[in-house]
This record gives C-alpha cells, sequence and structure tokens, in this order.
C-alpha cells in the first residue's frame, strides 16, 4: 500500500489516461502497456483519486450535469483490439490479461466501495476490411481486432465503446483512403467528404454493432486533429451524429476552458513511463 501524502486536484482539473493494449514489447511498465495499467489503478486509488467515466467529463463541461469532479481522473483506450477484453497468449511474452479483466481484478482485489464509478473508455476502429489488414500487417495475424466483444463490453457497466474512426487513415492499408485520402495522418481528414468517410461512416456501423449504448465520443487517430474537423464539421455535424465531444492526446489536464471538439488526454509510453512520472501528472 502507498502511504505517500494524497493528491488532491483543483476543481475540474481531470487528467485523461490513455493506454494502447497492443503496446507489449516486454512485460514490465516500461514496455507493456497491461502492466503499467494494472499499476496505475492502484496508484491513482492510493493517491485518493476516483476514477470516472469519460462521458462524466464532457457533461460537467456541456452543462448537462453538476458533479464535483475535483479529484477525478479518467481512463481510455484506443484502437480496439482483442487484448482490450480478451486474455491472450502473445508470442514471445505469454499470457497478457486483457484491460477489461484488469479491471475486475482490480474491483476484486480493491473492493466495490474504494472506486464505485470505476470506468474505462474503448475507443475502436469501425471497418471490419481495416481491422483484418492491420491486424494482418501490424500484429501478428491471429485475428485479434474483432467486434465480437464490443456488445458485451459496452453492456458491462465497466466499459464504453467509442468511435475511432472508420479506418484510421492508417499507413498499412491501401494506398489512398476511400475518397482519395492520403495514408498516414488523421490531419488530411480536411473535407466534408473525407470527414463522411472516417467519421460519420464509422459512427452508424458501430451503433449498429454496440447494442443500446449511444456513441457519443470520438477519439482522433494519432490523436491528430485540424481546424476544419475542429471549428468546422464537428461543430457543425456532431450534434445531427449524436457526438458530444472528441479527443486528441495533446497531454493536458481538462479543464472548463477546453473546446469540446479537441479535449486533451495523456498518453501511456510518450507522456509518462514510470509510476513516478504518472504521480507528477496527477498532482498537476
Amino acid at each position: 500500500m502507498d502511504t505517500s501524502p494524497k493528491v488532491t486536484l483543483n476543481p475540474m482539473r481531470v487528467p485523461v489516461l490513455t493506454y494502447h493494449a497492443v503496446n507489449i514489447s516486454g512485460n514490465d511498465y516500461a514496455n507493456n502497456d497491461h502492466v503499467a495499467f494494472a499499476a496505475d489503478l492502484r496508484l491513482i486509488d492510493d493517491l485518493g483519486l476516483r476514477i470516472v467515466p469519460v462521458h462524466w467529463i464532457v457533461d460537467q463541461l456541456l452543462g448537462v450535469t453538476d458533479r464535483n469532479l475535483a479529484g477525478c481522473v479518467a481512463l481510455t483506450c484506443d484502437d480496439g483490439s482483442d487484448f482490450d477484453f480478451y486474455d491472450l497468449d502473445y508470442p514471445t511474452y505469454g499470457p497478457q490479461r486483457s484491460l477489461f479483466n484488469i479491471l475486475r481484478d482490480f474491483r476484486a482485489e480493491r473492493g466495490h466501495d474504494p472506486q464505485p464509478d470505476l470506468h474505462l473508455t474503448s475507443f475502436v476502429i469501425a471497418s471490419p476490411e481495416a481491422r483484418e489488414q492491420i491486424d494482418r500487417l501490424c500484429l501478428v495475424g491471429r485475428g485479434w481486432m474483432r467486434e465480437t466483444w464490443w456488445p458485451q463490453a459496452a453492456a458491462s457497466g465497466l466499459m464504453a465503446i467509442e468511435c475511432h474512426s472508420w479506418e484510421h487513415n492508417h499507413p498499412a492499408l491501401d494506398e489512398t483512403g476511400g475518397v482519395g485520402t492520403p495514408r498516414g495522418s488523421f490531419s488530411a481528414i480536411d473535407t466534408r467528404a473525407r470527414a463522411e468517410h472516417e467519421i460519420a461512416q464509422a459512427i452508424a456501423y458501430l451503433a449498429s454493432r454496440v447494442g443500446t449504448q449511444r456513441i457519443s465520443q470520438f477519439g482522433f487517430p494519432y490523436g491528430q486533429s485540424n481546424d476544419f474537423l475542429v471549428r468546422e464539421y464537428l461543430p457543425g455535424r456532431g450534434a445531427e451524429l449524436g457526438l458530444k465531444a472528441a479527443w486528441s492526446t495533446d497531454g493536458r489536464a481538462v479543464t472548463p476552458s477546453e473546446n469540446r471538439w479537441n479535449l486533451p488526454r495523456y498518453v501511456c509510453g510518450a507522456h509518462w513511463k514510470s509510476p513516478q512520472e504518472l504521480r507528477s501528472i496527477l498532482a498537476g
């Protein structure tokens, strides 16, 4: 048990932490996001901070709710690999506990009361074809980017499924995107046609697969946005699509001054690589 002094955050300064479950290049904190995730849950709890769903932060910003979010943290993960939900045996590094099951282990270890609002939001890639290609070309070709777990995750109360675009405009895919978009950067989504392909199409597909949960959050692939998306497309089209907010990876906490179409997150491995560095982020 961590006996160091508790950390208290200022009102409505909420760090949102992001993990990538495919980041497995060893079995230590610095090279395995599963190991880091399990350790970080304990650190957050030991510091007396409260884990809350991402959508609580957005609802507070929009004035939909009036919750006290002082001392709160939110958790997200990107890309939507099976490692988010299923335990899998990774080549070289062996069995990996899923992020979802790490949440369940943490709850069993610490009890329900210390973190009654425990929650993780998974931003998933919608296109089945894109997920199959990314799995084959960038992972190990074992079909580990399925959608079979989405409804169960969304119905669990511990996890939400949200939108990470149609195909991530991933460089491993076909040479150009569906509307002639150059691959490898989400900043290239700079016209309505390209945004409809990557965002609107994805939301419609996810809504048909997830179940009763409403898709209301968008996570920018690579954390990359642009003025067209943040200042034109999402403010004009977002509400019609059911979106309430979009998330980048700008490496700062959410405060009331943020633009809801470009909310910041911290990324494990990029913004912190150790429990000590995370402690500094949480302390502000």
